[in-house]
């Protein structure tokens, strides 16, 4: 029987391959390793900024949009 804290962490660890996936689709000029270079949202919203020229609020938005509420970055 697995215990629980091994669980939490196998969850979180695949909650981040999934949103980091799901980064790299929308966002095609980032690499996984990009991905999981972004410490937080607010550095993944300055680089949709920078890679793809949107607006701070398009960017935002988008980033608001695709992560659904789900937590990205360091700690997620």
């Amino acid at each position: 029987m697995e215990n629980s804290s091994s669980t939490a962490n196998q969850n979180t660890y695949q909650n981040k391959d999934a949103i980091s996936k799901e980064i790299c689709a929308k966002w095609s000029k980032f690499s996984q390793t990009d991905v999981s270079a972004f410490k937080n949202k607010a550095d993944l919203v300055s680089q949709v900024v920078s890679k793809y020229g949107l607006s701070q609020v398009q960017a935002q938005t988008d980033v608001d949009a695709l992560l659904k509420g789900r937590s990205f970055g360091a700690g997620a």
